[in-house]
Parts: structure tokens; C-alpha cells; sequence
């Protein structure tokens, strides 16, 4: 079934119809346009809210970017933009595919349509004006039809009438032999005319108009299939971008998958371990007891030279000044964020020489300093804290952290430097064995430039090697300390270990140590001491328990050998300077390194 055979009388239904198509066509090219524009804004909007949600700082400088909830978090982002560029995508592709494709075509249907209905127009005019043709010559005809018998009944009245002459009648007859002849032509030339106009019109309706109906019907049947391919392709740009939005959203899935709550606990704990062991308790004051002036074996005395002494019943050897120096010179100790402590208090009490009386010398300190416990606040450290290169203004951890990072960056750069030099040593060679290739000499300041790099490297490298020797050492010593106390020196210490000859010597180098005459500045000076003599009378017996967790090799004179995972007897306390004097139970005593023992007291 065809429009030309069933529609041959529906020209103006025909026309309306293809109008329509071609309307709506035009419709569903606007919709996909203004469906690209809000694939477009949509991307747009996701893609600033990525931008705006995403981390500012690069992975490497943010420490928030090591837990893994950020970092699924920024996946999660990335994959909200990856969903984004495939929106855009859609929208390039409804532009492209369907928006151009279409309104271009559209043009060509148009540009059709009007050439076939300009031919059926043109058509029914010709059947018009044949149509026109025809009814004229039949009016002619049927005119000179009534007036050649018109004529003749003229003629047969004169020719009866007897008062008529035979001139009248015979002029009569002749008019009416004339209109009949004139019929005659008339009606041949309306025969003609209909035989032709018949015949046009059986070719418009059979042959013409048919084949332009068929034309409009094909037309019109090739815009509904590309409006259908059109409607196809909306639905095969989604299609397009479903594997890769399933994937954006498995990423999201695993990415939420990868939240580890105990991986960003231990995170926490690697960014802002400081190495510090914790404080020790505070040791008690006791100011009830009643302290008499004359001095005694038991009470606060003034010797002969006029300075304070306190006897207390402790057993320990070590005379502990609370600020003054030690007996021996060791480093000072160091704080939280690597520096020296201040050597004495801004308004630390008088020196002894002051002449004031043991009792007003502890009520003067009992006012002008507190025990300090430490806290969070200051194992933190200040913002005011100084960088310094070997990053001691950091905690231990921290410190030992950033140096390795630093170490493996010089590392990274030496031996980048080294094949830089090796492949400059192989141009070189190739240019003297070639000398069109190039000048040999040349290639000499980039290679001079080279060593030069290469052995600042290596200086580097040896330096934070070093320092990171020191740092490792100092973690380690506090995660052997199970005392509590503060971080010591590195290990082994740098200053020499004390005399260990025997307990009298010992025990003389302390009291000397105690006789020194206090420092101009009043500040490093004992205000208080402990006799010795009585300290001497008791045996020597241990204080407490340790194990070797670590080999030491005794090789200086007052050390002595340990093997780790060896148990020692623990004779005497680290002073402050690194070195805890022990006893091996096959016999000899001597100092280890504090941090190689984890220690434990009676």
C-alpha cells in the first residue's frame, strides 16, 4: 500500500502531515540540545564540586593524606570526576551524533518536500488550465449551437412566410447553413479538448501525482527512520558510558571498602609518635618532719665551710642536685624537641654564699620553684620552634622519620648523579673514537660538575647517615627504658664512663664533686648534700635487675662486655649521663649503656 494509490485525493492531508514530521523532528533536535546543555552544567557542577572539596596540599606535604579514610575519600572525588567527564561525554556525543546529524538532515527533508510538493502544484495547475480549456470550447460550443438553430428556425419562418421575399429567405438560409457550420467546428474543437483533457487528467491521477505521493511517502518514511536512529542514539550514548560509570561506582564501593579503622590508629600513632618515654613519678616532699639547726647525722646541717648539707636515709650512691651539675661533665639534657634544657631557672633561689640559713635557703625554694610535671603541651614544643637541619627541633621518632626521608632522597640523588657520570664517560668515549660526532672536551664542565655533585652528595649522604645513627639510638634507648625517664643522651654515650674502681673511690669523687666551690654565676651551685662516710659503711649489694637487650663490647677503661639477652645484677642508677653501672654474675662490674639495658628495681 502506497500514498499514491489509497491517498490520491489527500494532497492537503499529505502536506500536513509531512509538516508535522518535519516539526517534529525539529523538536526532538531542540530537546537533545537542551538535554546536552544540562549534561554539560551538570559535569560543570560536579566537576567544582570535586575542585571544591578536594585537598588543597599535594599527597606528599598533607599528613592527612596517609589515613585511609582521606585517601578513600579523595578516591571517592576522583571517581565523582571521573563520572563527570563521562557526563561530558554524553553530551559531546548527543551534540555530535544527534543535534548536528539531525538538524542537517532535517534541512535536506525540507528542501525535498518543498521540490515534490512544487511539482504537484505545478501539476494541478496544468490539469486546471486544461480543465478551463475545456469548458470553454463546450461553451462555444453549446453557444453556437443555439444560434445555428436560431438561424435555422429563422430561415424556415421566412421561407413560410408568403410576404417574405425570396432575397430575405435565401439570406436567411444562408445565415443558418453558416451558424451550423460554426456549431459543427465548435463541436469538433470541444471533442478535441475533452479527449485531451481526459487524457491529462488520467496521467495526473494514475501516473503523476501517484509518483509524487510516493516520493513524499518515501521522504517522509526516511525521516522517521533516522528520528528513530536519533531516538537510538540517546539511548546508546548512555550505554556508552555505563561500563565506565559501574566502574566510577565499584570505585566508590571500594573505596569505602578501604576505610581501616585500626590502619589509621597505627597511622596516628607513626605521624606523631615523639620517641619520649613518659614521665617518672614525682617524688614526695615531705615538710612535716621537724628540722633542726645544729647539724647531726640526720638533719639539715651547715658544715665548717658554711655550706647547707642535707643527710637523708636513702640508699643510693648518687647524689642527686637538683640544680647543680653532676660530678662528672656530660652532655646536657636534652628537651622534648631535641634542644638543650636552660641551664638553671629564671628566678632560681640564692647561691649558698648568700650567708642565709639552710631553712630559709628551702623555703626560698619552696617558693621560687614548682616541680614541673611534664605535659602534652610541652612535649609539643612551641610554634616559635627553630628548623634545624638535622631536624632535632622534632621529637625522636619524628626526627628519625624525616631523616630517613631525607637520607633515601640524597640516595635517590647520588646515584642519579652516578649515571649521569657513567653516561657522560660513554659520550666521551664514543667522541674520541668518532670525532665527527662531537668535541670530547665539551663534555668536560658537565662532567667536572658531575664529581663535583657526586662527592657533595656523598657528604650529605654521611651526615644524615650520622644523624640518623644518633636519632635510631635515641628511640631505641627509649623503648628500652621502662623506668619511665626522659629521653638520655644517645647511646653509647659520648662522655666517658665514671670510675668504677672500687666503691671508696667512687664514693670520694662524689664528696669532692660536693666540695667544689659553687660557680660566680649562683645558679649551677648545691644547695644541699648528703655525707658520704655513712654511704661507704654499706655493703654493696644490687639495687634492682636488668637484661642486655643489646651486645656491648666493654673496650674503654670502667666499661664492661654484656651479651644481649644477658641478666645483670643493677648496682647503681644512671646519673644522667648514659652509663648504668651493673655486675655480671660470672663476676666483674663495670658501666653499660643505659639504653641497652631494659632495668628493673627492687
Amino acid at each position: 500500500m502506497d500514498w499514491g494509490t489509497e491517498l490520491w485525493d489527500q494532497f492537503e492531508v499529505l502536506e500536513r502531515h509531512t509538516q508535522w514530521g518535519l516539526d517534529l523532528l525539529d523538536r526532538y533536535v531542540k530537546f537533545v540540545k537542551e538535554r546536552t546543555e544540562v549534561e554539560q552544567a551538570y559535569a560543570k557542577q560536579l566537576r567544582s564540586l570535586v575542585k571544591k572539596y578536594m585537598p588543597k596540599r599535594p599527597g606528599k606535604d598533607d599528613p592527612e593524606s596517609k589515613f585511609s579514610q582521606q585517601q578513600s575519600f579523595v578516591q571517592i572525588l576522583q571517581e565523582v570526576n571521573d563520572f563527570a567527564g563521562q557526563r561530558e561525554l554524553v553530551a559531546e556525543n548527543l551534540s555530535v551524533h544527534v543535534c548536528l546529524e539531525l538538524a542537517k538532515y532535517s534541512q535536506e527533508m525540507k528542501q525535498e518536500r518543498k521540490m515534490h510538493f512544487q511539482e504537484g502544484r505545478r501539476a494541478q495547475q496544468q490539469l486546471e488550465s486544461g480543465f478551463k480549456q475545456l469548458e470553454n470550447s463546450k461553451r462555444k460550443f453549446e453557444r453556437d449551437c443555439r444560434e445555428a438553430e436560431k438561424a435555422a428556425q429563422t430561415a424556415e419562418r421566412l421561407d413560410q412566410d408568403i410576404n417574405a421575399t425570396k432575397a430575405d429567405v435565401e439570406k436567411a438560409k444562408q445565415q443558418a447553413h453558416l451558424r451550423s457550420h460554426m456549431a459543427e467546428e465548435s463541436k469538433n474543437e470541444y471533442a478535441a479538448q475533452l479527449q485531451r483533457f481526459n487524457r491529462d487528467q488520467a496521467h495526473f491521477y494514475f501516473s503523476q501525482m501517484p509518483q509524487i505521493f510516493n516520493k513524499l511517502q518515501d521522504m517522509d518514511e526516511r525521516r522517521a527512520t533516522h528520528l528513530g536512529a536519533g531516538y537510538r542514539l540517546l539511548s546508546e550514548a548512555e550505554l556508552q558510558v555505563v561500563p565506565i560509570i559501574a566502574k566510577c561506582l565499584e570505585g566508590m564501593k571500594v573505596a569505602a571498602d578501604a576505610v581501616d579503622a585500626k590502619n589509621d590508629s597505627q597511622v596516628l600513632i607513626e605521624l606523631h609518635k615523639s620517641g619520649f618515654a613518659r614521665p617518672g613519678d614525682v617524688e614526695f616532699e615531705d615538710f612535716s618532719q621537724p628540722m633542726n639547726r645544729v647539724p647531726s647525722d640526720s638533719s639539715l646541717g651547715t658544715p665548717s665551710d658554711g655550706r647547707p648539707e642535707l643527710r637523708g636515709p636513702g640508699r643510693s650512691r648518687a647524689k642527686r642536685w637538683p640544680f647543680s651539675k653532676k660530678n662528672k661533665p656530660r652532655p646536657p639534657p636534652l628537651s622534648p624537641l631535641g634542644g638543650p634544657l636552660p641551664s638553671a631557672l629564671p628566678n632560681g633561689p640564692p647561691s649558698p654564699r648568700s650567708g642565709l640559713d639552710p631553712l630559709a635557703i628551702l623555703s626560698e625554694i619552696s617558693k621560687s620553684v614548682k616541680p614541673r610535671l611534664a605535659s602534652f603541651r610541652s612535649l609539643r614544643g612551641s610554634r616559635g620552634t627553630v628548623v634545624t637541619e638535622d631536624f632535632s627541633h622534632l621529637p625522636p621518632e619524628q626526627q628519625r622519620k624525616r631523616l630517613q626521608q631525607q637520607l633515601e632522597e640524597r640516595n635517590r640523588e647520588l646515584q642519579k648523579e652516578i649515571d649521569q657520570r657513567e653516561a657522560l664517560k660513554k659520550m666521551k668515549d664514543v667522541y674520541e673514537k668518532t670525532p665527527q660526532m662531537g668535541d670530547p672536551a665539551s663534555l668536560e664542565p658537565r662532567i667536572t660538575e658531575t664529581l663535583n655533585n657526586i662527592e657533595r652528595l656523598k657528604l650529605e649522604v654521611q651526615k644524615y647517615e650520622a644523624w640518623l645513627a644518633e636519632a635510631e639510638s635515641r628511640v631505641l634507648s627509649n623503648r628500652g627504658d621502662t623506668l619511665g625517664r626522659h629521653t638520655r643522651p644517645p647511646d653509647p654515650p659520648a662522655s666517658a664512663p665514671p670510675d668504677s674502681s672500687s666503691n671508696s673511690n667512687n664514693g670520694s669523687q662524689d664528696k669532692e664533686s660536693s666540695e667544689e666551690p659553687p660557680s660566680e654565676e649562683g645558679q649551677d651551685a648545691p644547695i644541699y648534700t648528703e655525707f658520704d662516710e655513712d654511704f661507704e659503711e654499706e655493703p654493696a649489694s644490687p639495687i634492682g635487675h636488668c637484661v642486655a637487650i643489646y651486645h656491648f663490647e666493654g673496650s674503654s677503661e670502667g666499661t664492661i662486655s654484656m651479651a644481649e639477652g644477658e641478666d645483670l645484677s643493677l648496682m647503681e642508677e644512671d646519673k644522667g649521663d648514659g652509663w648504668t653501672r651493673v655486675r655480671r654474675k660470672q663476676g666483674g662490674e663495670g658501666y653499660v649503656p643505659t639504653s641497652y639495658l631494659r632495668v628493673t628495681l627492687k
